[in-house]
């Protein structure tokens, strides 16, 4: 199998050394790509398409532990193997704190211990990865789950307010769901949330965020969306649900609907807190009045709870009655 490995190293004997070693290994083949800059080295990163990257201590002004901090900031989850001329244990305990999987001294590599040190920190990254889905990620779905949605949402709501971007929420629940796990058993109960699931994903894009927050209830926080854009998704989805019954089995399928909650910073909200409640708020008043509609939130939450407003914002975009 052959690996592709990014070595990113001011000094280009060091790359036709490393290069020199990994021909030698006898268990897997390596193909070896080399970055000279810190910012070349950053970029490369960023494509993901390295089973391992070696990195230097010393990058020019600045050094490998900075690189590795703020690649693991952006996401980034190739496995990192440090490389240094020193022997301080302090370095050694600098770079596996700051994101690297193994550390090497380069007066000491051989070619067996750099093929055991790039299988040992991928063997590793796979375990970590998979703590990771495990950690935050539904498993009947595979959407993120209600945990990993809260920290999503901290995050996106500051990088809203950091450069004041829209950000809007929806809240999206089954209507009538415990009839369907009543009237057709449970594992066809599973199969529709699947569906909703593949269904919800589909209308999002790549950068927006969809969880399965609990039971039949889902979480969509779109990117950079206002309250008009997101009222548009909303109703995409639900008619979606409306006009294409859900396939269970050969020939049979089962109608379903849903009612979706609409909540957006900074019209209805401040904080993230308040965005969520009140898109939760909105997904009730949507249920209340009779399901498989949209009703988009008052914006009590930005106003600091104050008393509510009647006007065009409190119109439900509705969708037809459920039978």
């Amino acid at each position: 199998m052959l690996r592709r490995v990014l070595l990113i190293d001011d000094d280009r004997a060091q790359f036709l050394l490393t290069g020199a070693l990994l021909r030698q290994c006898s268990r897997d083949a390596y193909e070896l790509d080399w970055a000279g800059t810190y910012e070349a080295g950053l970029q490369q990163l960023r494509t993901g398409a390295y089973a391992v990257c070696l990195l230097d201590y010393q990058l020019g002004p600045r050094d490998g532990l900075q690189l590795i901090r703020e690649a693991v900031r952006e996401g980034c989850r190739t496995p990192i193997v440090f490389l240094t001329a020193e022997t301080s244990a302090r370095v050694d305990c600098e770079a596996m704190d700051a994101g690297a999987l193994d550390y090497l001294v380069k007066g000491e590599i051989t070619p067996r211990l750099l093929e055991r040190s790039l299988r040992y920190a991928m063997k590793l990254a796979d375990t970590l990865e998979a703590l990771r889905q495990l950690a935050t990620v539904d498993e009947l779905t595979g959407l993120k789950n209600r945990r990993e949605f809260d920290r999503l949402l901290e995050e996106e709501q500051e990088r809203a307010l950091r450069f004041n971007q829209p950000l809007a929420l929806l809240m999206a629940d089954v209507d009538h769901f415990k009839m369907i796990n009543d009237s057709h058993g449970h594992p066809v109960g599973d199969i529709a949330l699947r569906e909703v699931a593949r269904r919800l994903r589909a209308q999002a894009r790549n950068v927006d965020r969809v969880a399965r927050y609990g039971g039949e209830e889902f979480a969509v926080l779109l990117v950079q969306a206002d309250r008009v854009a997101a009222l548009g998704v909303a109703e995409r989805i639900r008619a979606a649900f409306e006009l294409d019954p859900i396939p269970i089995a050969e020939g049979i399928s089962l109608r379903v609907t849903i009612s979706i909650g609409v909540a957006s910073m900074p019209d209805d909200a401040r904080t993230s807190l308040d965005l969520l409640r009140e898109a939760d708020e909105a997904l009730y008043a949507a249920k209340a009045a009779g399901r498989n509609r949209v009703m988009a939130a008052t914006g009590a939450g930005r106003r600091g709870h104050a008393q509510r407003r009647s006007g065009p914002s409190q119109s439900p975009h509705r969708g037809a009655e459920v039978a």
